[in-house]
């Protein structure tokens, strides 16, 4: 595998990223990754697949949303990173990384989205029909659901309808960049990023039906199916949807990297048709 780390431009803040591709085969398709809330393009699945994908003779581009890691700067000391995430931003992004990928020559790219990345994998998916293949990682659910999300000690906890009104009073007063700490994970956000996280997440059940690509969709066993809803994706998407449960398994694929690699690859490679690597 070899690779080469990139820049995408965007209106604002630029998208730092990694394109993968093989070095002893021929380029069959490309691959898209998402990373999860928080996370980046060198972490969790956006690391560990692109080697194993590339012996499918597949080209990964991994790569920050404007909303990576929880704060971060980059060439000043002005903030940016996931505390000031916005739905909209994080759908502009992914749709520009297909853009620098079709610009390549990759117009209709595998998409592999993880956790929140999955989440925005579905409106992706939705807006580009030609997708070949969608392979959901721990997809979150959407919607308004961060109120479930507390009860289960993410997000504001037992403190959500306090932030909240916080948060509203602070984009009222034209104060949104202004930071307000959450109790949990991820300990810090803006009052405008918690206002769009509530009220402007795509649903990802409502969607499925426009989803017409075979789908894979994972999930571990020690997360609950509540909010990474992988059984009634299936039952509502509106083409082939696999669902596979990884034992020992928790959200970040901990320890398990290697099977969920495997199980990823092995189902690409049957639905392209091509040798598993």
């Amino acid at each position: 595998m070899r690779t080469e780390l990139v820049t995408i431009p965007t209106d604002t803040t630029p998208l730092d990223g990694a394109f993968h591709w093989p070095d002893d085969r021929p380029i069959r398709g490309a691959v898209l990754l998402f990373h999860g809330n928080t996370m980046n393009f060198y972490t969790g699945a956006p690391r560990f697949l692109p080697p194993v994908l590339t012996r499918l003779g597949l080209a990964c581009l991994a790569f920050n949303r404007r909303g990576h890691d929880i704060l971060a700067i980059r060439d000043s000391r002005a903030a940016e990173g996931a505390a000031f995430q916005l739905t909209h931003e994080a759908i502009e992004d992914n749709r520009l990384a297909a853009a620098w990928l079709s610009a390549r020559g990759y117009d209709a790219p595998i998409v592999i989205g993880h956790s929140n990345g999955g989440m925005l994998s579905v409106p992706h998916v939705v807006a580009h029909p030609r997708t070949p293949c969608l392979v959901l990682l721990s997809a979150h659910a959407g919607g308004r659901q961060n109120e479930r999300v507390g009860q289960i000690g993410l997000f504001a906890g037992d403190k959500f309808a306090e932030i909240k009104a916080q948060a509203e009073a602070l984009c009222a007063a034209g104060r949104g960049r202004e930071l307000i700490f959450l109790p949990h994970w991820w300990y810090v956000t803006s009052a405008e990023a918690f206002i769009d996280r509530t009220t402007q997440m795509p649903f990802t059940l409502d969607l499925a039906p426009q989803i017409k690509c075979p789908v894979l969709y994972v999930r571990g066993d020690q997360e609950p199916a509540q909010h990474y809803p992988a059984e009634a994706f299936r039952d509502r998407a509106g083409g082939p949807c696999d669902v596979e449960i990884v034992p020992n398994c928790d959200h970040f694929y901990k320890g398990r990297e290697d099977a969920v690699a495997r199980l990823v690859a092995d189902w690409l490679a049957a639905k392209l048709g091509v040798p598993a690597g």
